[in-house]
């Protein structure tokens, strides 16, 4: 029950983070292996609990995602999905220890691109058409990324638009829930054949991240968005030292 209740109330936190900020990957994924789920099967459970939250985002956006030309969203979903089969696959023959080593450099490194998210964007416009404007040799990378470690990937999402010269955030905003959304449909379906998905941990994580997503933002909006990035970004340097502190 104790775990249950962890696990509901780091998919609330980790939902309505990622519907106002981003970095609920610093709550679900810690929490489920704090709950005594296995790291890779923690890290392929917190992507699968976050669909429905990407689903409901993609809804949202939908107007935005209409009027991007449906040509390219698809061949960019294809791109997504392409990548997504190659990053999965390779976390699910990652053995536990393998990717124990490598989980605090990764929230290491999805905590300083949460953090100076802002300014990687600014960089990024700054640089725009600096490479192939949506091209498979950038988003196939991108996406191989998101299938096997979810942490930080809405920020490298919209950093890679804004390189290919997109400048409209609500548009990008929507492209990038739908691409979440597809990578994590594709993410789900190899999870579960290499059995790597935590099923009850997973639908009750899943409850959270539609309730806060739901009711997160009109929470959230009383916190002042700097103190609120702080606060993330507090909780991102704490969980690396902690998974750092665990490897040693």
């Amino acid at each position: 029950m104790t775990d249950s209740l962890l696990i509901l109330a780091a998919g609330f936190l980790g939902g309505m983070l990622n519907a106002v900020a981003g970095g609920g990957t610093f709550i679900t994924f810690p929490a489920l292996v704090a709950s005594g789920v296995p790291v890779v099967m923690a890290n392929a459970t917190s992507t699968v609990a976050a669909l429905p939250g990407y689903l409901s985002s993609a809804i949202g956006f939908r107007h935005e995602i209409a009027q991007i030309d449906r040509r390219l969203v698809l061949r960019l979903t294809l791109q997504t999905l392409l990548g997504g089969i190659v990053g999965s696959a390779l976390l699910l023959v990652s053995s536990n220890t393998a990717f124990a080593f490598l989980v605090p450099f990764l929230l290491l490194a999805a905590t300083l691109s949460f953090l100076w998210g802002g300014k990687v964007r600014q960089w990024a416009g700054a640089h725009r058409n600096a490479v192939a404007p949506f091209s498979a040799g950038t988003m196939i990378p991108v996406a191989v990324y998101g299938g096997y470690f979810n942490g930080g990937l809405g920020i490298i999402l919209l950093a890679l638009f804004a390189l290919w010269g997109m400048t409209d955030l609500n548009r990008m905003n929507g492209l990038k829930t739908w691409l979440s959304f597809a990578l994590s449909v594709i993410a789900l379906g190899i999870f579960a054949v290499g059995g790597q998905v935590a099923w009850a941990p997973a639908a009750v994580m899943s409850v959270g991240t539609i309730l806060g997503g739901y009711m997160g933002p009109p929470l959230a909006r009383r916190i002042p968005m700097p103190l609120l990035r702080a606060l993330i970004a507090a909780v991102g340097f704490g969980m690396t030292a902690l998974f750092f502190w665990r490897l040693l």
